[in-house]
């Protein structure tokens, strides 16, 4: 741990020389103008310019044009195009690039829709964010996310028609890709901010066998990829000698077979990481690739599970020097650091999309008021942050302790919520035996908040009406709490609890002291802790399972 607290101190010194012209590589390192190193933290806008159907709890035909096909059917094409236009105004605004820029990132990566460039739509809203990014210091990835066609099988990520040709079956298509970012390039080539061009977002297509390897991750030799990506190149280098070109493997971001060596001298190696585990063999490819090739890795992206997971691989990431884009800033979840509420009446629409048994087709009225109630719920002031996934991203990597999620005054008559333990890593702040999703890895180890609400930890946290409940209790497990005191004395602290068939057992520890109560089986009730001792000020209240089975909801203290 102290090698790795050193190393990220170091890099955090080289964050804070961010404006010096533009980025470049130098060996395996990506450097500003002065040559110190940059290290990029950031995120990325998924479902800005392109929605993905999961990011709008759309499950069956959830590619863009799909969800747009069927909402034009249910509240007609006007009204459809009144929608397409706010979310595009609300979803990426300068509040959130300002929130960005305050919680520690560097950079945002745009994922880029190459249909709103067709127009000057597409522009007139990067020339904003980047402005947004000049203003913060920040820098701008721009990342072709929908390339003409679609660059891969997993339909839904590049918004394409699986009954068209894709990218790699037209050559009208790679034209028209090329052509994207020899404009692009032109129109950005002054621009330091602009720290680089990420060319091709997660190529996924079987090349040599289109029926058994459909998105390209046994691929040997990837030889329409690389054509592709070195014409993508000259055509930039046309009019840009300046920014970094960024380029991805097949399989999603991660099959080099046949792409390297690298035909640029400003290029650096993308590649996505997701469910896998934390260690030094899930990215072992990935150094190999930077020594062999004396070439910068990024990570790209990643994202998508607990807290656990996200501090784990900043910090492995960070002890080699690899920068990250996590994925995505904002959704209807809690896994990001902002999430986009959802309202009764848009669950309506996605009920009947999603062929739910129960559902029936929402009037056109009703579908209206919900999708663009959605569309505002998108804007910044309305979104949920979620601080223990920020916590987890930018603090944590570094110093895992404990600190209060909330004020947590305490006087007679106070009352805690369960769920609002301290902010801290696993071990620090709470301790839960299922954390993450490591199912690629390993497909039965699916962990994390088995609720999907609230927070982002492994703690498994339940709705309940507007308020929260931990659920899910195993044996073992705790929740501590800092406590401020306002006045030393005795105190009754009485907890909110239910079990199902079996009791359960808790202990709470206070300054040492530990006092044991059982759980009986039943619905909710209060168990009290008497005569437990708070000094005045500062200390940590911890309530440990000693035999699991139980939920919990609230803490209250009384003299």
């Amino acid at each position: 741990m102290k090698t790795i607290l050193s190393l990220t101190g170091a890099l955090l010194l080289s964050v804070s020389t961010l404006g010096q012209g533009f980025l470049k590589t130098s060996g395996q390192r990506i450097v500003n103008e002065k040559g110190e190193n940059v290290l990029l933290r950031g995120m990325g806008l998924g479902g800005w310019m392109l929605q993905e159907g999961y990011m709008l709890k759309v499950y069956r035909q959830g590619q863009q044009h799909k969800i747009r096909e069927r909402l034009e059917k249910l509240i007609g094409a006007e009204k459809t195009a009144e929608f397409y236009d706010a979310w595009l105004a609300n979803h990426a605004t300068r509040a959130d690039v300002d929130a960005l820029k305050s919680w520690g990132f560097n950079s945002v990566r745009l994922p880029m829709h190459y249909n709103l460039y067709d127009t000057e739509k597409g522009f007139a809203l990067t020339d904003s964010l980047l402005a947004w990014c000049k203003a913060n210091s920040m820098y701008l990835i721009l990342d072709l996310h929908a390339a003409p066609g679609g660059q891969g099988n997993d339909l839904n990520i590049s918004d394409r028609d699986g009954s068209q040709p894709s990218l790699w079956e037209s050559e009208a298509h790679q034209r028209a890709t090329v052509s994207f970012w020899r404009k692009v390039a032109a129109r950005y080539k002054d621009e330091p901010w602009i720290a680089a061009y990420d060319i091709i977002n997660e190529p996924n297509f079987g090349f040599e066998d289109p029926v058994n390897d459909k998105n390209g991750i046994k691929e040997k030799k990837n030889a329409p990829l690389r054509k592709l990506m070195m014409e993508i190149t000259h055509a930039i280098r046309e009019v840009d000698p300046h920014h970094i070109v960024i380029i991805e493997g097949n399989g999603w971001g991660n099959n080099y077979n046949g792409v390297l060596p690298p035909w640029d001298n400003n290029m650096v190696l993308s590649f996505h990481k997701y469910w896998n585990y934390n260690d030094e063999n899930s990215i072992a490819h990935i150094l190999r690739y930077r020594e062999q090739y004396n070439i910068p890795v990024w990570l790209g992206e990643t994202g998508e599970n607990s807290n656990v997971w996200f501090t784990n691989a900043i910090r492995l990431l960070e002890s080699h020097n690899i920068g990250w884009a996590w994925w995505p800033l904002k959704k209807i979840g809690i896994n990001n650091p902002l999430e986009v509420p959802s309202n009764p009446e848009y669950q309506q629409v996605t009920a009947y999309w999603n062929d739910s048994a129960k559902a029936s087709r929402p009037s056109a009225e009703t579908a209206y008021r919900g999708v663009m109630a959605l569309a505002r719920a998108t804007n910044f002031a309305s979104n949920a942050v979620h601080r223990d996934v920020i916590d987890a991203m930018i603090r944590q990597p570094a110093d895992p302790s404990a600190r209060p999620f909330k004020p947590n005054n305490i006087r007679p008559g106070a009352v805690l919520q369960a769920a609002d333990y301290d902010l801290g890593s696993n071990g620090f702040a709470y301790y839960d035996t299922d954390t993450a999703n490591y199912r690629v890895s390993d497909p039965k180890h699916t962990g994390g908040n088995r609720g999907g609400a609230y927070r982002n930890d492994g703690v498994d946290i339940r709705q309940e009406g507007t308020g929260y409940y931990v659920t899910d209790i195993e044996t073992g497990e705790w929740l501590q709490y800092t406590l401020n005191v306002a006045a030393k004395g005795k105190y009754t602290i009485r907890l909110q609890v239910a079990a199902d068939s079996l009791p359960g057992k808790l202990a709470v520890t206070v300054n040492g002291v530990v006092k044991e109560v059982t759980v009986p089986a039943g619905p909710w009730q209060w168990v009290a802790v008497k005569n437990v001792a708070l000094k005045k000020g500062s200390q940590a209240l911890r309530v440990k399972a000693l035999a699991g089975g139980y939920r919990l909801r609230e803490i209250r203290f009384e003299e």
